[in-house]
């Protein structure tokens, strides 16, 4: 598999859009057919990873963010999420992985109305997220970035920058960047909700705002073949006056704690062993993006 970055990404915007939406019909519909969608179980802990196990496959809801977890050019599920999840349900008895595209704010209602079993999209873990799922240990953390356009004309590194300077300010459909951008200050009805960083890279290429606000690594990913625009330096957005750094990772309908458990104990072996960070490496992440952070500790926000 080449890193996601040898991709085009202005070249793959509309395909990929057009390809997520029919794989996403494909998907729930292949899943309607060939089994029943199990209810919240009664079991202590929740049976979906004994259901897995039985089925051979496990449903994996996606955002097609790249490089978190999307369709590649050629069809394939990759990403660094779809390739983590591989390994670990691979380890738990579980042989296949099927994706099913959504958008990032419909991840959290899916997993719940059980149209997939696991969001598998490199999710930011907080507060308000976790009174509605059931989170695994991060399995990597970030910052955050701009995309401004080249020399970064309105000197834009941070959120109160943008507030500073009246800026415009884009970012997509349930990003935790809302929330940082409004605690800062930015009034969220001023903000420019995009579907994805595509979107906003576009967004910014044409003047419509000054900066699209995402994660680092996302950023800097989707600049590498635009000549308008460019990332800026990573930053740590302010939680209560104080830095705060992000950590993502896999959730869970709130009753399979036992699955959530499982998954927890293969990836910390995979990080003890050096190959969690050999996974997520093709994707841009790097060893400063490696944590020993946990969820309850994101949980408390």
């Amino acid at each position: 598999m080449a890193p996601p970055h040898e991709y085009h990404f202005r070249e793959r915007a509309t395909s990929r859009r057009t390809l997520l939406a029919g794989v996403a019909a494909g998907g729930v519909l292949g899943v309607a057919g060939c089994s029943r969608v199990a209810t919240s179980s009664s079991v202590n802990g929740g049976d979906l990873l004994d259901r897995l196990r039985a089925q051979g496959v496990v449903r994996l809801g996606i955002a097609g963010e790249i490089p978190f977890g999307y369709i590649d050019k050629n069809g394939e599920l990759t990403g660094e999420a779809p390739e983590l999840a591989k390994a670990v349900f691979k380890r738990l008895g579980v042989d296949r992985v099927q994706p099913v595209p959504t958008e990032f704010g419909s991840l959290i209602p899916g997993l719940n109305s059980q149209q997939f079993d696991v969001v598998s999209a490199g999710m930011y873990i907080n507060h308000d997220r976790c009174q509605q799922v059931l989170f695994a240990d991060p399995d990597y953390q970030m910052l955050d970035a701009f995309i401004v356009r080249k020399g970064n004309p309105k000197g834009l590194h941070g959120y109160q920058d943008v507030v500073a300077k009246k800026a415009k300010l884009a970012t997509g459909t349930g990003y935790a960047e809302i929330q940082y951008a409004v605690d800062a200050g930015y009034k969220q009805s001023e903000l420019l909700i995009v579907p994805d960083q595509v979107a906003g890279l576009n967004a910014v290429e044409a003047g419509r705002v000054d900066a699209f606000a995402g994660t680092a690594l996302t950023v800097r990913m989707v600049v590498q073949n635009s000549r308008k625009t460019e990332a800026t330096e990573p930053f740590a957005p302010l939680v209560d006056g104080k830095p705060h750094v992000d950590g993502g990772g896999f959730a869970f309908r709130s009753n399979e704690t036992r699955l959530r458990d499982a998954f927890n104990t293969q990836l910390h072996k995979l990080r003890r062993s050096g190959e969690l960070y050999r996974i997520l490496r093709p994707f841009g992440f790097t060893k400063d993006e490696m944590t020993d952070m946990t969820a309850k500790e994101l949980c408390r926000g």
